[in-house]
C-alpha cells in the first residue's frame, strides 16, 4: 500500500488547525493549563491531543463552536469509526455528546 505523503500531510494540517482553533477557547480560562496539549502537538500525536483537549473541555461549559472544531478534527483523524470497536467510552464518543448537547443550547 502507497501512502500519499502530501495528502496524509495536509490531512495532519487540517487537523492541527481544527485543534489550535478549539484550543483558543481555553486559552486565558483560570485553572487551565495547556502545556500538555501544545507538546502533543508540537511531536505531531494529534490523538492525544484531541483526548488532552476534550478532557480539559468536558468539566467546563464552553460554546457549541469549540465542540464543533473538535468534532471536525475527530471526524479528520476518522475517530469515530475507532470508536465503533472500542467497548469503553472514548474521547471521541465524549466529544459527540458535547456536541449534540451544545447544539440542542443554541
Amino acid at each position: 500500500m502507497t501512502v500519499d505523503r502530501d495528502a496524509l500531510q495536509a490531512s495532519w494540517n487540517r487537523t492541527r488547525g481544527h485543534l489550535n482553533a478549539a484550543r483558543v477557547h481555553l486559552t486565558g480560562l483560570p485553572n487551565i493549563s495547556l502545556s500538555a496539549t501544545h507538546e502533543f502537538l508540537e511531536h505531531n500525536e494529534l490523538g492525544l491531543a484531541f483526548d488532552c483537549l476534550v478532557d480539559l473541555g468536558d468539566a467546563l461549559d464552553l460554546p457549541l463552536t469549540f465542540w464543533q472544531h473538535l468534532d471536525r478534527a475527530a471526524r479528520e483523524m476518522r475517530l469515530y469509526s475507532d470508536a465503533l470497536r472500542k467497548p469503553h467510552l472514548t474521547a471521541a464518543d465524549l466529544c459527540r455528546r458535547h456536541l449534540t448537547a451544545a447544539s440542542e443550547e443554541e
